[in-house]
């Protein structure tokens, strides 16, 4: 629903902060990892959004990247992980960590984050061998990147394609494409098939 928001930063409690955008103030939760990388207060800041609806509160979860935002929801898709243990799993690794210590099952690296039993580890490294990695690229610069296919499937599967459609045609696209240009050729595929 509220996929970015642009805005001056306010304040700085951690995790939280408040941003200020066109005089209305969102109080928006962020992990470390991004939170450390803040500008200063009264600054001019770009944070990619997930908002959580549950029955008793609505919450904005605000990232730097689109990949932590893509890890983010990667993670929520797991049984058992909510939206705080998500952001506490990204606060405790940086995207490149996580990604090794799926690849190299290291389930003692993930239980060092608070919240993380050794249940909830290997459910996560469960969970994430086919899915997170497959999807994170380690660039030249030693950091992970994820490809854009996770969001170009949930657009074309919100526009009436189902998953198997979605994710073949989502899996045509190259690397380098964006969300929108992949959504565009995604569905020139499937017009076609």
């Amino acid at each position: 629903m509220i996929g970015r928001l642009s805005g001056t930063l306010l304040e700085k409690t951690p995790p939280q902060i408040l941003l200020d955008v066109q005089g209305v103030g969102y109080e928006i939760d962020v992990p470390m990892s991004t939170f450390y990388n803040l500008p200063a207060l009264h600054e001019k800041v770009v944070l990619h959004t997930q908002f959580v609806v549950r029955e008793d509160a609505q919450l904005l979860y605000g990232f730097l990247t689109v990949e932590e935002r893509v890890a983010f929801r990667q993670l929520l898709k797991i049984s058992g992980v909510g939206p705080k243990l998500a952001l506490s799993v990204l606060s405790g690794l940086s995207l490149n960590d996580l990604a090794a210590a799926v690849v190299h099952k290291d389930a003692a690296r993930l239980t060092k984050i608070p919240g993380v039993g050794k249940k909830t580890a290997e459910r996560l490294l469960l969970e994430l061998q086919g899915k997170f990695v497959s999807t994170s690229v380690v660039g030249a610069s030693g950091a992970p990147f994820t490809s854009c296919n996770d969001d170009v499937v949930n657009a074309l599967q919100a526009l009436g394609y189902n998953e198997k459609e979605a994710s073949w045609a989502a899996k045509q696209l190259p690397n380098e494409a964006n969300v929108s240009d992949g959504i565009r050729q995604a569905l020139k595929l499937l017009s076609k098939s």
